[in-house]
């Protein structure tokens, strides 16, 4: 997990994902539709991907795995909840990941 730490050092908003998965592609469309600028990773095109998934699927054991500050939301029925809640504006202020 040290590893994911490291890659999610001073970034708002980090996505891991599969560069097939379609479900990891609305996610990131969504955030990106509020100006935030996630930094994704697809752990399928990664030398060491196969490692990061393993310690990512002891949190979420499905993908996306979405970061937002630097904390663990969820994939992306997490992310949709969010969103219909009227939650996910304010946690990415929060991150500044955007401002307005």
């Amino acid at each position: 997990m040290d590893a994911v730490k490291r890659m999610m050092e001073d970034k708002p908003v980090v996505i891991f994902s599969k560069s097939g998965c379609c479900m990891s592609h609305s996610i990131q469309t969504l955030i990106s539709s509020y100006g935030a600028n996630p930094t994704v990773y697809e752990l399928d095109e990664l030398p060491n991907g196969q490692q990061l998934e393993a310690a990512l699927a002891t949190k979420s054991g499905s993908f996306p795995a979405v970061f937002i500050g630097q904390q663990f939301v969820g994939g992306a029925n997490e992310i949709m909840s969010l969103q219909v809640k009227g939650k996910l504006v304010p946690m990415l202020k929060k991150a500044k990941a955007i401002w307005i």
